[in-house]
């Protein structure tokens, strides 16, 4: 669980907005969002293997921008 440091001036919105802040790159959201219900383990391959996907299409198309930019 991500903690703060709360100063003794710091207003609650400002230190609520941190409070997330840290949460969100800690992954404390997506991770709860993911386990909010079951999922089959068909499904999360299938969900992994079009993450993969994308990830590599995305790598291949700026490896051709790269490409044309460098001749």
């Amino acid at each position: 669980m991500p903690s703060i440091r709360v100063r003794q001036d710091d207003y609650f919105d400002v230190v609520l907005r941190r409070f997330r802040r840290s949460c969100d790159r800690a992954g404390v959201f997506t991770e709860s969002r993911r386990k909010e219900a079951y999922e089959k383990p068909t499904t999360v391959r299938k969900r992994e293997k079009a993450v993969s996907e994308r990830r590599e299409s995305k790598r291949a198309s700026r490896g051709r921008i790269r490409r044309r930019h460098s001749c």
